[in-house]
């Protein structure tokens, strides 16, 4: 019942090297590929409504179907990545990404869109899962746990850049031509990895076991109740920005009236809430554990979402209250992931890609499945509210229930 921090493999899991500016840079490229896919994307949503004759829950679905194929992706790619290396599966989903971005740009309608989404999920889903086991490979803990939220200053640029980009893009072309941005970004991703990035899994901890191998290491992590806790908590952190992400551009744009530029420099502002919470816990997991920060964030965002929820039903402050209380409620999004993730993969160094890719595929899985009710919902802003607070709530009664994090004392058996 007790998930520990180190396993019988931490003897080969020590740094090889402090990480330098240039490694953190590339992992984070590696990471935010799949929200750098949604992000630039994201402002041209009611544009496609319009140029497909669809609708906007449809529209939605291209979204939520990238994190779906994303999720499933994670689930094969994390094992073949334990068995043939970190390199080759990242190497091929890449490629692959490419591909289904080129395609996409030339969708003739909304039901080829979203196939090819789900498509393009599932391949660009070796970018993020590779990333993480190549830190489990090296690091354990809280250093861990700091470099994941480093690697969130790089991810966090996604938000900052990507709709802006996206929406030039788009303006001087079309939204198609976003796609075949998202293509060329693969193909220099592709030539990094190629020239610059290591192998960090070695022949001898390479696992040998084929599919049935990777099923009983799958098995094997879903009996572990804790760990099966702690990777749900990502999942569920990833369905309160993506809930926020698939009904912001209509919220924003047609509740409130917000013009496409607006709407992306307000998308960078809540970015700059996700960027400068993850540092904030790069320094924090230094003196403190990382599931006392995740006891405390989680109840802290609750708190928060519900002071969104007074603002959207009265109105108080207009949009700029909507806007600063999503800041906040976004903002404590930063502190819960990483500390999460590396709690969850700590006892599991042997298996690191098998691990990885199944917190992976829960963060994209729920993201996919969650974030539609949105639109379900009604997609205005009291519907996005609604689906964060059931989020967040949950989070907390999964960590409240499935680990001893709010018993006595319990913190020190995580």
């Amino acid at each position: 019942m007790i998930v520990c921090v180190t396993d019988p493999a931490s003897a080969n899991d020590k740094p090889q090297y402090t990480p330098n500016a240039k490694y953190v840079l590339m992992l984070g490229a590696l990471a935010a590929l799949p929200a750098v896919t949604t992000d630039m994307y994201l402002p041209s949503l009611p544009t496609v409504v319009q140029d497909l004759g669809t609708t906007d829950t449809a529209v939605q679905f291209t979204m939520s179907g990238m994190l779906i194929g994303g999720a499933v992706g994670q689930l094969v790619i994390g094992p073949f990545s334990d068995r043939y290396g970190r390199r080759l599966p990242l190497l091929i989903g890449i490629s692959l990404h490419v591909l289904t971005s080129l395609l996409c740009a030339i969708a003739p309608n909304i039901g080829a869109l979203v196939a090819l989404r789900v498509l393009q999920g599932f391949f660009n889903a070796a970018a993020s899962v590779v990333a993480i086991a190549v830190i489990r490979d090296r690091f354990t803990g809280s250093e861990a746990a700091r470099l994941l939220s480093r690697l969130m200053l790089v991810i966090g640029v996604a938000p900052l850049l990507a709709p802006s980009l996206g929406q030039a893009i788009a303006g001087a072309f079309t939204w198609r031509a976003v796609f075949v941005a998202l293509a060329i970004i693969g193909a220099l991703l592709v030539v990094i990895v190629w020239f610059w990035m290591p192998e960090t899994l070695p022949h001898e901890r390479r696992r040998v076991s084929g599919s049935r191998g990777a099923l009983r290491s799958y098995l094997e992590l879903l009996k572990d109740r804790h760990f099966l806790a702690l990777a749900v908590l990502p999942g569920l952190g990833m369905a309160v920005i993506m809930s926020y992400v698939v009904g912001s551009p209509f919220v924003f744009q047609q509740e409130y009236g917000l013009s496409p530029t607006q709407f992306s420099l307000l998308f960078a502002v809540n970015g700059v809430a996700l960027v400068l919470s993850a540092q904030l816990n790069a320094s924090l997991v230094r003196r403190v554990a990382p599931i006392r920060i995740l006891r405390v964030a989680i109840v802290v965002q609750l708190m928060l979402s519900l002071v969104l929820l007074v603002v959207v039903l009265t109105g108080f402050g207009g949009v700029v209250g909507v806007l600063a209380a999503l800041w906040l409620v976004l903002g404590m999004q930063g502190l819960i992931p990483a500390n999460a993730s590396v709690l969850a993969l700590g006892g599991y160094g042997h298996m690191a890609g098998t691990a990885a890719a199944l917190i992976g595929s829960m963060q994209a899985g729920i993201a996919g499945v969650v974030s539609p009710m949105v639109g379900v919902l009604g997609g205005d802003s009291l519907a996005m509210t609604t689906v964060i607070i059931s989020v967040i709530l949950v989070s907390l009664v999964v960590l409240a229930t499935a680990t001893p994090a709010y018993r006595k004392g319990g913190w020190h058996t995580i």
